[in-house]
């Protein structure tokens, strides 16, 4: 006769600081594919989980691994600090905005004809003297 012996793994109970930490780590998350026009469908694809495990990232109620941070911040095209809240004055100010370099690469991938009449656009622009 087989005795089959169920293995439970214990809850791991999570502080309430941790719990608030995830809980605004996903509203980031939100917050960030939501200025890069990423839908949770999109995310859920290059991140290799279902949609509904986005949510619950967002929802705070299913942490992120942490071996998915960095693909998360480069998709989301932040870094890892903004991305876990600790962004200072002094990062924020290095290099372009997110939006605007998240611009840059979508520019990037046009074809050449294209990429040169929003270069013209953007000269002209830029050449109007300001208000």
């Amino acid at each position: 006769m087989r005795h089959v012996i169920a293995l439970e793994c214990p809850a791991v109970a999570i502080s309430q600081d941790e719990r608030e930490f995830f809980a605004a780590l996903g509203a980031r998350v939100a917050r960030l594919r939501k200025d890069a026009n990423i839908t949770q469908v999109q995310l859920a694809e290059t991140l290799g989980v279902s949609q509904q495990t986005i949510n619950a990232y967002e929802t705070g109620s299913r942490r992120i691994p942490v071996s998915a941070l960095p693909t998360l911040a480069k998709v989301l095209g932040t870094g890892l600090e903004e991305l876990l809240g600790e962004s200072t004055a002094a990062t924020k100010k290095r290099g372009p905005a997110p939006k605007l370099q998240q611009h840059m690469e979508r520019i990037s991938q046009l074809p050449k004809p294209r990429q040169r009449m929003v270069m013209e656009m953007l000269e002209a622009v830029l050449a109007q003297p300001s208000r």
